[in-house]
């Protein structure tokens, strides 16, 4: 496993692009799976897409309250509910700020052994959720900010 560069900036290209379903899940993909679980650890974070380390693929992890997740080409098949809260972005510095997003979802995705997953998450794992899955259609959180908030001082 390696840790991988965080890719930064509103305005990166890399960051924008639309990225491509996995069609394959082979050992790049594993390596990529677990580098990004290895990077997010280490950023201490709760998320993190592909696009976010560079690469334009359609996966993203999601580690939060001592629950993981792995989604290969996930899909939002229902979202209901609203709540607006506070998000940061690992690719974001220094940016916080209120987004609307449903509080309840409905997600098919593929896992690591290419088995089709459904799953149905409320709440900040929706919420994050969300935020990564915005993430490999080239959304940004900013981009659905409707209040930006003061950076918290350490």
């Amino acid at each position: 496993m390696a840790i991988r560069n965080i890719v930064t900036g509103t305005d990166n290209p890399a960051l924008r692009k639309i990225s491509r379903e996995v069609i394959s899940i082979n050992k790049h993909i594993l390596t990529l799976l677990d580098d990004m679980k290895e990077t997010l650890s280490v950023e201490d974070g709760v998320g993190l897409a592909a696009p976010q380390v560079g690469v334009l693929r359609r996966i993203a992890i999601v580690d939060f309250d001592e629950k993981y997740y792995e989604l290969i080409n996930p899909r939002i098949l229902y979202a209901s509910g609203e709540a607006v809260e506070e998000e940061g972005c690992l690719s974001v510095v220094g940016v916080r700020g209120r987004v609307r997003r449903p509080d309840k979802l409905t997600v098919a995705y593929e896992d690591r052994n290419g088995k089709k997953q459904s799953i149905e998450v409320t709440d900040i794992i929706a919420r994050i959720f969300c935020h990564e899955i915005d993430h490999l259609d080239g959304i940004l959180f900013v981009d659905k900010m409707i209040e930006e908030q003061e950076e918290k001082g350490e």
